[in-house]
């Protein structure tokens, strides 16, 4: 992944959660106008309406949700959910954008092995949940969901950490593509989200459905979650 949309995203809600923390606030943008404060020309003024016919009834106005396309995100596919917290092996790292794909890789592939030497099993899709990000690169936390809380005072392998994932209101998208191609569905995923008027918290998780061996295989399919307010 790199950084362009998913930062960009990340940025936003950050400034969002600065915002309402009683910073001033920022000129709002409507659909289609742009960045606030932008000199380019104004959008023409619409028609006015047609008279109205005595006795028809009035025809709902009708706003298109913006097209994100099937396999970088569909808004037809956004849907809001409760997350709710779930026991799981974790292990924390870093990426620059070129390298996140193998990096995350590895990480669930360093939690299995843990899992294993522990007796413990998977009770879930592996996830990654973004915790920071720049413009060099992001950290993250790679979590793997356990069927039940382990025994207290068992020992781990490795990096690997007992916790929870995360938990709260979210909206679900989908990616149906290959990793190289998931910044497009944060650009659909902004969008969608500024269309809709919804205030995210600067948190992303990466359900991984599949797990492709390469960042180009278009099998992949990962459902991503962004945490409302």
């Amino acid at each position: 992944m790199r950084d362009s949309a998913f930062a960009r995203l990340a940025r936003t809600t950050a400034l969002i959660a600065i915002v309402t923390c009683g910073m001033p606030a920022l000129a709002q943008t409507t659909p289609g106008s742009g960045a606030a404060g932008s000199t380019g020309p104004s959008a023409p003024a619409p028609a006015a309406p047609a008279p109205a016919v005595p006795g028809a009834a009035a025809e709902p106005q009708v706003i298109p949700a913006p097209d994100l396309g099937r396999s970088t995100g569909d808004a037809s596919t956004a849907q809001q959910t409760d997350l709710a917290a779930r026991p799981a092996l974790i292990i924390s790292g870093s990426a620059q954008w070129d390298e996140g794909f193998a990096k995350i890789m590895a990480a669930f592939a360093d939690i299995r092995t843990s899992m294993g030497k522990a007796g413990l099993q998977p009770g879930g899709k592996p996830i990654a949940v973004f915790t920071d990000t720049d413009d060099d690169g992001f950290k993250f936390q790679a979590m793997i969901p356990l069927t039940g809380a382990p025994a207290a005072g068992l020992s781990l392998a490795g990096t690997a950490k007992l916790g929870d994932t995360p938990a709260g209101k979210a909206m679900k998208f989908e990616h149906r593509s290959a990793y190289d191609d998931i910044d497009s569905t944060y650009e659909a995923i902004t969008a969608y989200l500024d269309e809709k008027g919804i205030e995210a918290k600067p948190t992303f998780i990466e359900e991984y459905l599949t797990e492709p061996k390469t960042a180009d295989d278009t099998s992949l399919q990962v459902d991503v979650y962004v945490f409302m307010k």
